[in-house]
């Protein structure tokens, strides 16, 4: 079992203190937006044997297993963050995994750079993620009821929002929701940033349910996001709660703590709220227009303390075990790889002794005993 040392992402959207408070350690003043485990290329944990990609690399089949490697191939197909947002992210969608072959080879076939700002699919690979909760979250999931959405858009009172408010009780919904979306992203930018600061104004008078888009117009004036916003589920998670955001799914995270975990991959197709490109028509072609409840998942406890966060896919497989008893030992052996991570008090995981984000990896088949009195994920695969 290898203690990993992790890397932290410094992006712009991150809390300044939320990880430092985690870790127990002082703040920078710079934001610490995102913690990395796993074997991503672009920030690989690291161990004493080297870069989890190296340890990876040098025996596939003795670090992952036999079943996990002939479904996934010789590379860890899950990535275990922990997200800190002080600000909105982009509002985005991520590709299923036809599509994202398909988008992957076209834009191969065109020549695009793999790190052109305007190339959407960075690898061949879906990004499957859900998000669990540490501190009260809140996000964006999945497109409201277009009632629902056109009521919140008719009570601001803002006049050049109203045909979106008139096509939204247009009838099927799916063509509905396709229609005002279209029209928010190729709206004339002068008039979308009018039509924003209007019914940011109206936000902030009405307060209430408006309060989340009026913070959203804050961090992003005149962005086409703030009203594209109003058309999804708002929903706060409570510590332990957790959203599954499958392909073609509209998101965006706001605000809060969170274990997050996807399949291995960077194709992120944008909708708004960033300065990054957003490309219309395959954003189009990738959405799943049809409104539905964005399904708050709580874990289901298994007779041996293991709360098991259920998904509709394999690449990834998260679990919180809250220890008790420090003197009680738990056996968390698997056939397959895992990642444990420490998120409150102290387990003891093996050799190693994990505090609030401290992690290690276990290969597979390897012995994995913990016990103490604290909070642990666990992150594996199903094969």
């Amino acid at each position: 079992m290898d203690r990993l040392d992790n890397t932290i992402r410094p992006y712009a959207w991150g809390s300044t203190t939320a990880i430092p408070h985690l870790l127990g350690t002082e703040p920078t003043g710079e934001p610490q937006a995102e913690m990395w485990m796993g074997a991503h290329p672009g920030a690989p944990s690291r161990t004493d044997r080297g870069t989890l990609v190296e340890v990876i690399d040098a025996d596939p089949e003795k670090e992952l297993g036999p079943a996990a490697v002939a479904k996934f191939g010789p590379r860890l197909p899950f990535l275990l963050k922990i997200l800190a947002a002080g600000a909105p992210l982009s509002l985005q969608v991520h590709p299923d995994l036809e599509q994202a072959k398909e988008g992957y080879a076209d834009e191969e076939r065109r020549g695009i750079p793999v790190d052109a700002p305007h190339r959407n699919y960075k690898d061949a690979n879906h990004k499957p993620e859900l998000i669990c909760a540490l501190t009260e979250f809140d996000g964006l999931c999945g497109f409201r009821d277009p009632l629902e959405a056109a009521g919140l858009l008719d009570d601001l009172g803002v006049d050049s929002l109203k045909p979106y408010v008139d096509l939204l009780h247009a009838h099927p919904e799916e063509a509905a929701l396709r229609e005002v979306l279209t029209a928010i992203l190729t709206a004339d930018p002068d008039e979308m940033s009018r039509t924003v600061a209007e019914a940011a104004a109206a936000c902030i008078r009405l307060g209430g349910a408006y309060a989340p888009y009026a913070d959203i117009a804050h961090h992003y004036p005149g962005d086409p996001g703030v009203i594209a916003a109003m058309l999804l589920n708002y929903v706060r998670l409570q510590p332990g709660e957790a959203l599954y955001l499958g392909a073609g799914v509209p998101h965006a995270y706001l605000n809060g703590l969170g274990v997050e975990i996807m399949a291995n991959s960077d194709n992120v197709l944008r909708c708004g709220l960033t300065p990054k490109h957003v490309d219309v028509p395959e954003l189009l072609r990738i959405v799943r227009f049809h409104p539905s409840d964005p399904g708050v998942l709580r874990p289901e406890a298994s007779p041996d303390g293991e709360e098991l966060y259920e998904t509709p896919i394999d690449e990834f497989r998260l679990s919180r075990h809250v220890l008790p008893e420090p003197g009680a030992v738990h056996d968390l052996t698997r056939a397959t790889p895992q990642i444990l991570l420490c998120t409150a008090g102290t387990v003891r995981a093996g050799e190693h002794d994990l505090t609030p984000g401290r992690s290690v990896f276990v290969p597979a088949g390897e012995k994995a005993e913990v016990s103490g009195t604290g909070t642990l994920f666990r992150a594996t695969v199903i094969a």
